[in-house]
Formats: C-alpha cells, sequence, structure tokens
C-alpha cells in the first residue's frame, strides 16, 4: 500500500503529464495559422501563449535542482513582456520543438526524483522560509506548474476554431 506522499506525488505528476498530452495534442492540431490568432480580441495570442508555456517550462528543472535552463532567451518576449512588445520570436514550427523538447527534459527529471525529494524545498525559497512554510516545496512547483497549464490551456482551445 502506498503512503500518503507517494499517492499525493502520483496524483501531481498524473495531472501534469494528462495536461501535457492535452496540450501536446492541441499545438499538434493547430496550424501556424490559428496560432497566429488572439485567443479572444484584446488578448495574448498562440504564438505567444506557445513561447510563454515554453520559457516557463524550461525554468521547472531549475525550480526542482535537477537541471539549468536550455531556452532563457525566451523570457524576453514571452515572460518578461506581454505579447506585441516587439521583441522578435522564434517561428513558429521552432517553438514547437522547444516545447517538446523542454517537456520531454521535464518528464525524465521527474521519472528520476523519488517521493521525499518532492517535499523538499525547492531552489527559490530559502531554508528560513521553507522553515516556516513547508508546502513551498517541489512539488507545490509542479502543482503550480499544472495549475498554469491549465488556464492556459483554456485559453488555446479557443484557437482550434478559428480559420486559418
Amino acid at each position: 500500500m502506498k503512503n500518503q506522499q507517494q499517492v499525493f506525488v502520483t496524483m501531481a505528476i498524473s495531472a501534469w503529464e494528462s495536461h501535457i498530452k492535452r496540450t501536446d495534442k492541441l499545438f499538434d492540431g493547430l496550424t501556424d495559422a490559428q496560432l497566429s490568432h488572439e485567443v479572444s480580441p484584446g488578448r495574448n495570442s498562440g504564438i505567444y501563449l506557445l513561447g510563454h508555456l515554453t520559457a516557463v517550462h524550461d525554468a521547472i528543472p531549475v525550480f526542482l535542482g535537477t537541471g539549468g535552463r536550455v531556452y532563457p532567451q525566451l523570457d524576453v518576449a514571452f515572460v518578461s513582456n506581454p505579447d506585441k512588445s516587439g521583441f522578435a520570436i522564434p517561428a513558429a514550427n521552432d517553438l514547437r520543438t522547444y516545447w517538446k523538447e523542454v517537456n520531454t527534459r521535464i518528464a525524465n527529471h521527474i521519472s528520476t526524483m523519488n517521493e521525499e525529494e518532492w517535499f523538499k524545498k525547492h531552489t527559490a525559497v530559502s531554508e528560513a522560509d521553507f522553515a516556516k512554510e513547508p508546502q513551498r516545496n517541489k512539488l507545490n512547483i509542479l502543482v503550480n506548474r499544472t495549475n498554469h497549464l491549465s488556464y492556459h490551456l483554456g485559453q488555446l482551445m479557443l484557437l482550434a476554431s478559428k480559420n486559418g
């Protein structure tokens, strides 16, 4: 029988994997023209959200303490600044490749972590703050990033009905 920590870790990883799979399917089904549309008037474009999610996910191994960034250059156009800010962005095909690579790296990192590691502090919290707030752990990074992905996945689904 699994202990509570194993159950929580399994639940979080399962939710993460499910959301990644849904998002992959959506990105694979959207044309570059559809990605160029705003999800709704005055909102982010699909290409911006693809870059944004890729950049945010690229930082996950840093927070988990399992690796470094591969695409830190994406932050300027997709994290530090809003859509349509005028910064150069990679082509949609390149972003699609980065997205797959980043999430494959995360899957590899996740598969090597045991349940005790998930309840240790993540790298962006101090020892003192972690002592006061033990929920600021590595598992919480995965839960928060899953929620973030879910939010943007809902937006991205609006693109499926838009024509090129």
